[in-house]
């Protein structure tokens, strides 16, 4: 059995579900299938459908060409308890590139944004996208980060809400992050975070010299960490978020892997994801009534 829920406009709602309801008979999905919705505010509803099937891939091109939700998952997992919430950090609890700002200050913003758009595509590997942007950073002084933080960086719309309310109903929440300790670790404590892991970037003499200290954080320590983090609690629901690339191999491996306004090819591997609105639809799609959410 497939589920999904999806929250999409009220307006026209009853004309989508009806253009749903025919397709699925269309590609032979409709036998037994169960479809439900309710408000979920003035102008969006939430549905339910139900459908004894397995093919996910099938389901969601049903979903996306006759609902075109703002937020959607699909999932074979049911709807046990989370008890795991692991997410990037850039363009998905902040809404900046910590990278590209700090470049900024260089006066090579344009040069790094580049690497990183194409690491974001999955053109080049992370960790040579990485090296390459890093070592653009050489001679930057360390004082430089606290002020790009303070002046340039900002939490997503609905982070604190949804990593808070999460926190109070026993989640573990764990940021794993390609960028850096000097970012991260002041947004985790933000926006409550149990944990984090990123990259250290190596300062001497008040500045940055250009490279790295210790192992890179890339895509597969996040998988690796999502790995250890579940295997440590032993029970229960993986909740993961990201945006690009090297959130892929941690989005397909979670429960519900939810990409935020993400880049085709992170979104195309994920369960679940949120094109329009901020990260609290993924409370709304867990059923999580307004009362019940923390700040």
């Amino acid at each position: 059995m497939l589920i999904a829920r999806l929250i999409a406009d009220a307006d026209g709602h009853e004309t989508r579900l009806e253009a749903l309801a025919k397709a699925l008979a269309n590609v032979g999905m409709a036998a037994g299938a169960q479809i439900g919705s309710k408000a979920l505010s003035e102008d969006k509803t939430i549905s339910q459908l139900r459908i004894d099937h397995d093919d996910h891939a099938m389901l969601r091109e049903v979903v996306e060409t006759n609902v075109n939700p703002d937020s959607a998952f699909i999932t074979a997992s049911g709807m046990e308890a989370l008890t795991l919430f692991v997410s990037d950090m850039d363009s998905t609890m902040i809404e900046q590139e910590c990278i590209d700002e700090l470049a900024d200050f260089a006066g090579i913003k344009d040069e790094v944004s580049a690497i990183t758009e194409r690491a974001m595509q999955g053109e080049i590997d992370f960790e040579t996208s990485l090296r390459q942007r890093v070592e653009l950073l050489a001679g930057i002084d360390e004082s430089a980060i606290a002020e790009c933080l303070a002046d340039r960086i900002t939490t997503m719309p609905g982070a604190r809400t949804l990593v808070q309310t999460l926190k109070a109903k026993g989640v573990r929440t764990v940021l794993v992050t390609g960028g850096f300790h000097h970012f991260a670790d002041p947004i985790a404590d933000k926006l409550g975070f149990d944990r984090v892991v990123a990259n250290r970037l190596d300062v001497k003499d008040g500045k940055l010299t250009g490279g790295l200290v210790g192992p890179i954080a890339d895509g597969q320590t996040k998988l690796a960490i999502l790995e250890e983090e579940r295997a440590e609690l032993g029970a229960g629901r993986v909740l993961a978020t990201g945006d690009g690339a090297n959130d892929i191999p941690m989005l397909q491996a979670a429960d519900y892997g939810f990409a935020y306004k993400a880049k085709k090819t992170a979104r195309d591997a994920a369960s679940g994801w949120i094109d329009r609105g901020d990260l609290t639809a993924i409370l709304d799609l867990f059923d999580i009534p307004e009362d019940e959410r923390a700040e």
